[in-house]
């Protein structure tokens, strides 16, 4: 009788060049590349590397902050459910979750938003760092060079391994992004800026930044400066995404979180991750009118990938994006202030018709967060420049909280990825005479 296999946490490995079996641990569902470093033909071999361009299937770090299951559609941040905290917190009470782990209690949510409301205000010589720029340089650009520039202020913020300074730049970061945002769109429209207001919440001190003009007081309205709140929430955090791995990598160099956030906010500039949601209207307005979606539907399907349905599909999600059931939602609230966006039947319409075609439920392809976060920004008068520039404003909590617990770790240590070398050995040098 065969006896059953012992049941180990264990990967077995049978090198087939040369009969040799290897015994890999297996941990929380992975295994550690350096591991494959032993699988070798002889003594000169470097040892097997794993080839995993974009990082399609590889852990970079471990994290506490953020749970996504793509195949079931939810996202959590320190275990509550996105939709739970979009509906019952506000971005700071959140902002202080994704950074400490626990909701906070009454006297610690007071003392949060006091100390980040008292750190809105920034040094005058960066309004003149702001004021060199071009009339019509990117507000994004703008954004990732300030926040840089803020490290000459602080330059106690390369102390890395101190808590408390950590602790004070973040609040800083928190407080001044939105401060440092309003200045650059209003910077690219020739108006002086509209500076902090203490007495507003922290969506609403940005409107205000944003939009006040010879009004003596800016009263902000309540349900814009909710969606805006909510809009932060959905997008303070979502795990290793490409800006938050810039955030870890260059953080993994212990320079200043200022430069590390810069370095994020570059990232996200790209139009493959904040650019996305401009990429949807461009879309809708390529569109034209709700009878034209059909045919643009039978393109998508019949181009072979030279017409693309933007706004649907994701990296990670092979379900429903949890954030974009919550905008859907939202939209209606928006438009009965603003006025219907007239996109939005297009969208309504071709997320109607795709989500009942095989074609797309084949592939899961879905609708995620930037199909409506784009119609519900330019229904509140938000310039396209400025879309990535509201994401940064709330993922900043998250690229600082995946910050500080990298800085933490201490399986982290300066990033540097592994090439596959494919190129020439051994040359000697040619003198010019003797070039062809």
């Amino acid at each position: 009788m065969t006896p059953e296999p012992e049941n180990r946490e264990t990967l077995t490995i049978t090198d087939n060049r040369n009969g040799k079996s290897y015994e890999v641990p297996i941990e929380n569902g992975t295994i550690k590349a350096p591991d494959l470093r032993k699988i070798k033909t002889g003594p000169e071999d470097f040892g097997i590397m794993t080839y995993d361009p974009a990082y399609m299937n590889t852990a970079s770090c471990k994290s506490t902050i953020t749970f996504i299951d793509g195949d079931k559609g939810i996202l959590e941040y320190r275990g509550y459910p996105i939709a739970e905290l979009a509906e019952k917190t506000s971005f700071l009470e959140t902002a202080w979750l994704i950074l400490n782990g626990e909701l906070p209690t009454k006297e610690q949510y007071k003392a949060w938003v006091d100390e980040i409301t008292v750190h809105t205000m920034v040094h005058e010589n960066i309004t003149s760092v702001l004021q060199s720029f071009r009339y019509d340089a990117h507000p994004m650009a703008m954004l990732a060079s300030s926040v840089a520039a803020l490290s000459t202020f602080y330059p106690e913020a390369k102390q890395v391994h101190d808590p408390e300074v950590r602790r004070m730049q973040i609040v800083r970061l928190i407080a001044k992004t939105p401060t440092l945002a309003a200045f650059a769109y209003r910077h690219s429209i020739g108006f002086p800026f509209a500076y902090p207001d203490n007495d507003l919440s922290f969506a609403g001190n940005f409107l205000q930044m944003m939009y006040r003009t010879a009004e003596p007081k800016y009263t902000p309205n309540p349900i814009l400066e909710k969606a805006l709140d909510v809009l932060f929430i959905l997008h303070a955090d979502h795990e290793q995404n490409c800006s938050t791995s810039a955030m870890r990598a260059v953080g993994s160099s212990e320079v200043d979180p200022y430069c590390a956030a810069s370095a994020a906010v570059s990232a996200l500039y790209g139009p493959l991750h904040g650019g996305a949601n401009e990429a949807v209207l461009r879309m809708l307005k390529g569109i034209g009118s709700k009878d034209h979606v059909p045919a643009f539907v039978k393109d998508v399907k019949e181009s072979g990938g030279d017409v693309k349905l933007m706004g649907f599909g994701h990296r990670v999600y092979k379900n429903y994006d949890p954030r974009a059931k919550i905008l859907k939602q939202m939209a209606d609230q928006v438009f009965g202030v603003t006025g219907r966006n007239p996109l939005l039947d297009i969208a309504l319409e071709l997320e109607r018709i795709a989500l009942e075609d095989d074609y797309f439920i084949k592939r899961k392809l879905y609708p995620n967060v930037d199909f409506y976060s784009g119609l519900i920004y330019q229904a509140m008068k938000f310039p396209v420049d400025m879309f990535p520039v509201l994401f940064a404003i709330g993922r900043m909590a998250g690229w600082l909280a995946q910050w500080n617990e990298m800085i933490q770790d201490k399986d982290q240590k300066i990033a540097r990825p592994r090439q596959v070398y494919l190129g020439y050995r051994d040359r000697s040098f040619v003198p010019f005479d003797r070039r062809g």
